[in-house]
């Protein structure tokens, strides 16, 4: 699977994103991948190389405009998304509106998916109702950056972590579906027993990270949820609403 590097900016910021399509001819869904804090890297490439094999067009977006940088700088890296008002949701919106721009893309099926920092990128995008079907993450985090919107949640939520996560306590998950049950009319938590941060990541475990670990099962569960997910909404539009 090639993919197709694509420039783009926000706010004079060069972005640069990646673009994997399917063998197609006609217009196809098209599904945001949203990285974690260590920003555009292997394990995201090829879940973007993985949509598309779905026969869905799959933008892996840069939220940074710089990669392989120390592993070191990561948390500054974070935190300046997170604290400086509006900037992580203003970088995703460039990454949805390249995406969105591809000719062979179906604007009218959109969705996005985010692993870590990644499903805190898609849940703001959601909450700022860009037209996605879906909202998905991968063992995100909960956190809410600054200059966040609070408009009702049109998209589909779903959102997957374990128990045994150190960035996603109990607190965060009661405080998630509070937020959900007040604002989106279809939204889903689901919880892996016994499963910390990561785990969709077979190259975490080198690390040697506390709290951190892949886990195949919650790995492959969560992954077929999502198709189920994504089948449904992109179905749904496709046909109208299922009785």
């Amino acid at each position: 699977m090639n993919l197709e590097p694509i420039v783009y900016e926000a706010s004079g910021v060069a972005l640069t994103g990646y673009l994997a399509m399917p063998a197609t001819a006609q217009p196809v869904p098209g599904v945001i991948v949203a990285h974690d804090a260590s920003g555009v890297n292997d394990h995201i490439l090829s879940r973007a190389a993985a949509i598309a094999d779905l026969g869905y067009a799959a933008f892996a977006i840069d939220l940074y405009g710089i990669r392989d940088f120390p592993r070191a700088e990561m948390g500054d890296r974070h935190v300046e998304l997170m604290e400086t008002p509006g900037l992580l949701l203003e970088r995703a919106t460039a990454g949805f509106r390249t995406l969105a721009a591809q000719p062979l893309v179906d604007t009218s099926r959109l969705a996005a998916i985010g692993f870590c920092q990644g499903g805190i990128t898609v849940l703001e995008m959601a909450r700022a109702r860009l037209p996605l079907l879906a909202a998905i993450g991968f063992h995100p985090g909960y956190g809410r950056p600054k200059g966040g919107q609070e408009a009702p949640i049109a998209a589909r939520v779903l959102m997957m972590s374990g128990t045994e996560d150190p960035y996603a306590s109990r607190d965060d998950f009661a405080a998630f579906s509070d937020e959900m049950t007040q604002k989106a009319q279809h939204w889903q938590l689901h919880l892996f027993g016994g499963v910390g941060h990561t785990f969709t990541d077979p190259a975490i475990d080198a690390l040697g990270l506390p709290g951190m670990a892949y886990d195949d099962a919650a790995d492959q569960m969560s992954w077929a949820m999502m198709r189920s997910l994504l089948e449904f909404c992109f179905a749904e539009t496709r046909t109208g609403p299922a009785k």
